[in-house]
This record gives structure tokens, sequence and C-alpha cells, in this order.
């Protein structure tokens, strides 16, 4: 463990994750970025309940737990691209809300972002995301979009 003097600033990487192979291979980016700087790696998932307007909501299984299913998907994520030798800190971050907005608050005070060019909605042809593009044009700090080729080589 290390310790930080008084006023050090924790070099952080902030990594938007949902699951999918681009942002697995943001992950991936991620924790090789942070074996380099010393950086310690953010994993974030965000989970909302889904809104419905003007039609009726789609049946849910009645125990369905967003929150459990969020902290599922990223601890698989995490166990899918890293190993246990690998010298960086990897925390995982479960949080409420709309996915730019959870992504843009964590990356606050981080020295990047890190996401991937499209997750699970929308347009699978599309180059960049809503949530990709949303963080490259608000982010406070650097922000890195890594294509799902990338690989980890």
């Amino acid at each position: 463990m290390t310790t930080q003097a008084p006023g050090e600033h924790e070099h952080r990487i902030v990594v938007g994750v949902d699951g999918s192979d681009p942002s697995k291979a943001a992950l991936a980016w991620a924790i090789r970025q942070g074996a380099l700087t010393g950086a310690t790696v953010e994993a974030v998932i965000a989970w909302e309940l889904p809104v419905n307007y003007g039609t009726p909501a789609p049946l849910m299984p009645p125990r369905t737990d967003l929150e459990e299913v969020a902290r599922e998907v990223i601890a698989l994520a995490v166990a899918d691209v890293s190993s246990p030798d690998q010298q960086v800190t990897i925390r995982c971050k479960v949080v409420e809300g709309n996915a730019p907005r959870v992504l843009l608050d964590a990356s606050a005070e981080a020295d990047l972002l890190v996401v991937g060019s499209r997750g699970h909605g929308g347009f699978v042809e599309a180059l960049l995301g809503s949530v990709g593009q949303h963080c490259v044009h608000h982010a406070t700090c650097p922000v890195v979009v890594i294509r799902d080729s990338v690989t980890s080589g």
C-alpha cells in the first residue's frame, strides 16, 4: 500500500463499462495505461430504471435488481480483461443515473476518462456512441475513445 503526501494528487483513470466489447477494450486499455503510469483505474458502470413515454412499460421480472445486475456486469468485465499479476489498483463503482452524467461526475477530478467507441445502445454502425460523444464534448479531463478492434497486445 502506498501513502500519499498531504496535498498530493491521486492519479486516476476513469473508464466507462457496460459489458459491451468496446467497453471491455476500453477497460483493458485503461488497465494497461494505469500500470504504465501508476494510476488507479476506476471502472464505472451506470444503471437506471427504464423510462417509457406513451406506451405501456415492458414487463420486467418482478425481482429484477438492476443495481445487482450492474455489479455482475462490471465484475465479469474486470475478470475478463485483467490478470492477477497486473500491478494496478482497480476499483469498481456502480452508480444509479444517466451514463454520461455518471461518467462526467466520476471523472471530474480524474487524469483521464476512457470510453468505448459505442456500447449496447442505438446504432451499431455509428462510429461513436451517444455516451462517448457526450463525454468527448463535456468532460473536464482528457478523453480517450477506444475502438473494440483494439487488442490487448
